[in-house]
């Protein structure tokens, strides 16, 4: 059994700056990480690669706004999503490729798979063909991040019902989204596809989208994306996320109690995020 003075199990932001200044320390050290790739949520699947969508996405707004420039783009604008994608795919395995050479200039080992507790000191590692590899810590740091959350009722299917995962590899730019939550993530990946020409249409508890943040934050950002053509529907209860053949039947109440019903072809759930603790076994 290999022994280390310091495991990570997660390779994340947290996990994996963590790692490094450990070995920098001159601790022998571990890192486990479940999927193929390093860097966790946020280089694979969260703010590298809605970033990376963002800035095209950009790029396409601007065009619109050349002629007040004196600037003439003739022709029709138009979007390759496949080719947006593949670049958005090229930064990040670009952006995980710098973190495996990190983890091998400190000299510290990566070990692919699931890490849980055997006891204090003993980390089992499952792999994908199921075998388990065990390894002996001294100390360990659980930096497992997190997972989107959804709401009891919801469905998610991963093709029209979706999360921010699922809605960084769309196939097509939706026709209508409908976002069930008005947070950063929402409105970040909103923004992306209401620029390349969707309907997006955000439903949220709160009186105000950005509850958690600052309210002249909140009240900015309404104020840019409304005038973009983003609609909202604050202080509206959603009761009701169904999937219908090509579309979605999304149902809230308003704070008069009175029913809204919005049909799109694609429903992204962005209520909150959830601590990733599962088969720890901590």
């Amino acid at each position: 059994m290999s022994s280390f003075d310091v495991v990570v199990i997660g390779s994340g932001p947290g996990g994996y700056v963590a790692a490094i200044r450990c070995a920098q320390l001159g601790m022998k050290t571990a890192i486990i990480e479940k999927y193929p790739t390093l860097g966790g949520t946020c280089l694979n699947v969260g703010c590298i690669p809605s970033k990376a969508l963002l800035a095209s996405s950009h790029h396409v707004e601007e065009m619109k706004h050349f002629a007040d420039h004196g600037i003439e783009v003739s022709g029709e604008i138009k979007i390759d999503l496949e080719k947006m994608i593949a670049r958005k795919q090229a930064v990040v395995d670009q952006t995980c490729g710098g973190v495996k050479f990190l983890m091998d200039k400190n000299n510290i080992t990566v070990y692919e798979g699931v890490g849980s507790f055997e006891n204090a000191t003993t980390i089992n590692i499952t792999k994908n063909d199921g075998s388990v590899e065990q390894i002996s810590a001294k100390n360990t740091i659980i930096a497992t991040g997190s997972k989107p959350s959804s709401l009891p009722f919801i469905t998610i299917d991963k093709e029209r019902i979706i999360t921010s995962t699922e809605a960084l590899k769309l196939k097509e730019v939706p026709k209508h989204l409908i976002i069930i939550g008005g947070g950063v993530i929402g409105l970040e990946l909103g923004q992306v596809y209401l620029s390349l020409g969707a309907q997006v249409s955000v439903v949220e508890y709160d009186d105000r989208v950005l509850p958690t943040m600052d309210g002249e934050d909140s009240k900015e950002l309404t104020k840019v994306l409304k005038k973009a053509g983003m609609k909202y529907y604050t202080s509206h209860k959603v009761h009701k996320v169904e999937r219908q053949v090509e579309t979605d039947l999304v149902e809230a109440i308003n704070a008069k109690n009175e029913v809204i019903s919005l049909e799109g072809d694609y429903s992204l759930i962005s209520v909150c995020r959830r601590p990733y603790t599962d088969r720890l076994h901590a």
